[in-house]
């Protein structure tokens, strides 16, 4: 078996005549937290909407636990173990917490009694009763990732979970991640936040204008001349 939980090659999008994604190759192991940065405008979520089956590329392969996944719906890509959160979390506000969860077991047919290790996870246990469009920013994120795990995801891609969010909010969701990391599950991670992504990965992939200018780690990329440009180019 590859040791490689997910890997592209040569992925190409195109929206119309604008090329979005440009031969992007990487690969992803099982527990691995990778971060995905670029300025805006650079293919990040484009790529992972890519990896999600909510775009298809137009070229390249998307491999998945070593099988071809291109054509696969979002549903599919999600019952085999990739699910995502959004920057701004599409919850269901009419619902509680706990009826949020349980939308998002049902599709698997997870055990209810795995629902409240999931509240317990990410902190929400003592709000369950709670309609979730009553909840803070940062508790409907935690809603939104706890969503995604109800689903018992093998690779999480998690958009910009960090933004408009305290030190101290930050901190919890961290901790967080890299607990879900331990337990085997694998994550791309898109962020602008590079201090917070440099407390959860070694690993960052850099995008600008859709093509792979870096992979290495964040304190590298940061005194790389190409990067540098990217950056100071969409300033």
């Amino acid at each position: 078996m590859s040791s490689e939980l997910l890997q592209l090659a040569g992925v190409h999008k195109h929206f119309g005549a604008q090329v979005v994604l440009n031969d992007v190759n990487f690969r992803v192991a099982p527990g691995e937290i990778v971060g995905l940065v670029g300025p805006n405008g650079s293919g990040k979520t484009t790529t992972i909407n890519v990896i999600s089956g909510l775009l298809q590329a137009d070229h390249g392969t998307v491999d998945f636990m070593g099988h071809k996944i291109n054509r696969l719906p979002m549903h599919r890509r999600a019952r085999l173990g990739i699910n995502r959160t959004f920057q701004v979390p599409k919850v269901f506000r009419d619902m509680t917490v706990r009826e949020n969860i349980e939308v998002a077991a049902r599709s698997v047919r997870l055990d209810p009694r795995e629902i409240d290790p999931i509240l317990e996870d990410i902190g929400l246990a003592g709000t369950a009763s709670r309609v979730a469009g009553a909840l803070t920013v940062n508790q409907q994120k935690l809603l939104d990732l706890g969503r995604a795990l109800a689903t018992q995801p093998k690779l999480l891609l998690v958009d910009e979970i960090g933004a408009g969010l305290n030190p101290a909010e930050l901190n919890v969701i961290a901790e967080l991640l890299k607990k879900l990391s331990a337990r085997g599950i694998a994550m791309i991670v898109v962020e602008h936040l590079l201090d917070f992504l440099n407390r959860i990965t070694e690993r960052v992939i850099v995008l600008g204008a859709g093509r792979m200018l870096f992979e290495g780690s964040l304190e590298t990329a940061s005194r790389d001349p190409e990067v540098i440009a990217a950056f100071i180019g969409a300033a």
